[in-house]
């Protein structure tokens, strides 16, 4: 299947000819210039003003992303104007080079605004973020290093096949759920190494070695196949890499515990930040449908009621309820994390207790956009159901996340093996 919407005339880091009436990506090398002489605020400080800036056209715009089933282009040129596909990337690079916390809390903005632009850009920076902390610095300058930087997305975990050649590895591979790659310039491919004998190659654990390649979008072909009943804009299509030549320094270790960068950040490794990025998404999920259902509530009659339904003592004593579930996942999702970034900022090892908490937490909010989103939706009447419908939408991409193979209930029962100890009473 050809590649759907302006993504056929549009590649992000790269020279091609482009149509007539249709730009290219603003000249990311002139923002890195205005921020080297100070024209541009201290990343750190204000990526969640560039978030909140952007959210408004992101509302504007999110039925139609839904109906493209993909972000559409003013979104994408807003958003990389911000840099905010680069939120993790080191200053060095032209990123903004924030930690976890600081991320997520963009990540949250963006999906308060729209959950499928939320969750297409947590994939882009957050893979993004992966590759520049674990990939060679010669790799990665090559990739993000430049005038226009690479955004990346795609499919890392190993399901496809490679065999080593002189230089770097021959690659194929069907994938799935690439989200945010209609705008990506780099296709993230995981996979297993073989041998000349067909065999996969074993390492000294007696594990298979597994690696992840970033190939260039021209050499991918999109399959399509995404059509769901939620999260519908991420484009997390289908896409094949056949006979693709990937040098090593394209490559990394799909399990890599030793970061090639120094920041904090990369000490939480592949998992914790690949499973992180996901808690973001769920608290703009939760908080957008809460505002959906105060905005509804204060103005909807329904027979029963003395007055609008959100003046009810009945809908109040259930939004406080609520409310207080989701402040209460929020301190858990950005304490936790912090307190890992803080572990890593001191040098010190973060503890397999620290690890275990980022990933219970992190599929733990799952369930509580899910039951906030509830809540707003039961209230919502037929403003819950009827399209176009922010609160609909909410509904249904909370449905959808849960779902996802990194926030499966069984990732519990693992961190329950962490924390169970530290309730063990031995007197």
């Amino acid at each position: 299947m050809a590649e759907s919407g302006w993504l056929t005339t549009w590649r992000p880091g790269c020279d091609d000819p482009v149509p007539a009436g249709v730009s290219k990506a603003p000249n990311v090398q002139s923002e890195r210039t205005k921020h080297m002489t100070g024209t541009l605020a201290r990343p750190a400080t204000d990526a969640l003003s560039r978030a909140k800036a952007v959210a408004p056209l992101i509302e504007s715009e999110a039925d139609t992303i839904e109906r493209e089933t993909t972000i559409t282009r003013p979104v994408v040129d807003a958003l990389i104007e911000a840099r905010l596909f680069w939120l993790m990337v080191p200053e060095e690079y032209g990123g903004l080079g924030l930690g976890m916390v600081d991320s997520l809390k963009v990540i949250e903005e963006i999906s308060r605004a729209d959950g499928s632009t939320g969750w297409a850009l947590m994939a882009n920076a957050f893979s993004t973020g992966i590759a520049v902390g674990f990939f060679s610095e010669e790799g990665a300058r090559e990739i993000f290093d430049q005038p226009n930087p690479g955004i990346t997305a795609g499919m890392i975990l190993p399901t496809g096949k490679a065999k080593r050649v002189d230089g770097g590895y021959l690659v194929n591979g069907r994938y799935q759920f690439a989200s945010g790659s209609a705008h990506a310039s780099w296709i993230g491919a995981g996979f297993v190494v073989h041998g000349d004998d067909g065999e996969p190659l074993v390492s000294e654990t007696g594990d298979p070695v597994c690696r992840v390649a970033f190939v260039p979008r021209e050499k991918v072909e999109f399959l399509g196949n995404w059509n769901v009943m939620g999260l519908v804009g991420t484009g997390s299509y289908d896409y094949a890499v056949t006979d693709v030549f990937v040098p090593e320094k394209h490559t990394m270790d799909t399990f890599s515990t030793t970061p090639v960068r120094p920041e904090p950040l990369y000490k939480l490794g592949l998992l914790g930040i690949g499973v992180g990025g996901h808690s973001g998404v769920a608290l703009g999920l939760a908080t957008r449908a809460l505002q959906e259902i105060v905005t509804i509530s204060s103005g909807k009659a329904r027979p029963g009621y003395d007055t609008f339904v959100g003046d009810s003592a009945l809908f109040r004593r259930e939004f406080a309820k609520y409310e207080a579930l989701l402040q209460a996942a929020r301190a858990y999702v950005y304490d936790i994390h912090g307190e890992a970034e803080q572990t890593a900022a001191a040098g010190e090892e973060i503890t397999a207790e620290q690890r275990a908490r980022m990933r219970q937490v992190t599929t733990w909010v799952q369930e509580v956009a899910s039951e906030v989103v509830g809540f707003a939706h039961r209230w919502g009447g037929s403003q819950s159901i009827r399209n176009p419908s922010a609160l609909g939408r909410c509904t249904r991409d909370a449905a959808v996340a849960t779902q996802h193979l990194l926030v499966d209930p069984m990732t519990l029962v693992e961190a329950a093996q962490e924390i169970l100890p530290g309730y063990l009473r031995t007197a």
